[in-house]
């Protein structure tokens, strides 16, 4: 097993970094779901630039391979959207093409892009560059560790302490508390916390995200101590960014 596989395995398959291909050569989308889902990502797919763009704004991934010629919205202009929008201004971006010259490859980098690679391609550069990328943009989803506070989350052993106390915390409380220390602060909808911990295929009530945040706080916090899951009423649950902050 690759080291990168170790250290995105030691997350959990929820966890995983998201990556969204939006390649209309089948074969090829094919082959590069297979060889990122052997790293330990989980893929998506998209074949047409305007379906690309719902899921962009539905729910946007760790990180995008893009090509560059898709039909409804070329993967140029799908660029430039997410460099405008605030929410997906920083998402790490890899444009593919078979247009090699050098001012195209000027002009894909200029819209946005944070890499450029020319068809046909060694697979194994190109997991090279989305470890790589992955590693600059989101280093938190690649850390064994995660810290706020007194709270220490420790991936490789699945362990959880506060303070000088362990936590013991269900498989699904554990994934809950990991999604949301990855991103302090902000707010997810229950629908979003459905996706991201359960997974797409999870056939369960957005209830169910409620009984489970309950069973997180009471697990989190004794007596006086600080609750460090913010509920945002009408919207859903954030980790709050102030925890262990004076």
């Amino acid at each position: 097993m690759s080291q990168a596989r170790k250290e995105i395995g030691r997350q959990g398959g929820a966890s995983a970094p998201r990556i969204l291909i939006v390649e209309d050569e089948a074969d090829l989308s094919l082959l590069l779901g297979y060889n990122l889902e052997a790293e330990g990502y989980v893929v998506e797919n998209a074949e047409r630039g305007d379906e690309a763009e719902l899921r962009l704004a539905e729910n946007a991934p760790d990180l995008v391979i893009l090509d560059w010629m898709l039909p409804g919205v070329s993967g140029l202009e799908i660029c430039r959207r997410l460099r405008a929008r605030e929410s997906t201004r920083t998402l790490p971006v890899i444009m593919v093409t078979a247009r090699g010259e050098e001012t195209e490859r000027v002009r894909g980098l200029s819209v946005g892009a944070d890499d450029y690679v020319v068809k046909p391609f060694s697979v194994p550069e190109l997991m090279a560059r989305v470890r790589a990328l992955l590693r600059r943009s989101r280093p938190e989803r690649i850390a064994e560790r995660l810290y706020a506070g007194d709270l220490d989350l420790d991936r490789e052993t699945r362990r959880v302490r506060r303070g000088a106390r362990d936590i013991h915390l269900g498989p699904t409380e554990f994934r809950l508390l990991e999604y949301l220390l990855e991103k302090p602060g902000r707010v997810f909808s229950r629908a979003q916390l459905l996706d991201g911990v359960w997974g797409q295929a999870a056939e369960i009530d957005e209830r169910t995200v409620d009984v489970h945040v309950g069973r997180l706080r009471k697990a989190l916090s004794r007596g006086r101590e600080r609750d460090p899951i913010r509920t945002v009423r009408g919207t859903g649950y954030a980790f709050d960014e102030t925890f262990g902050k004076p």
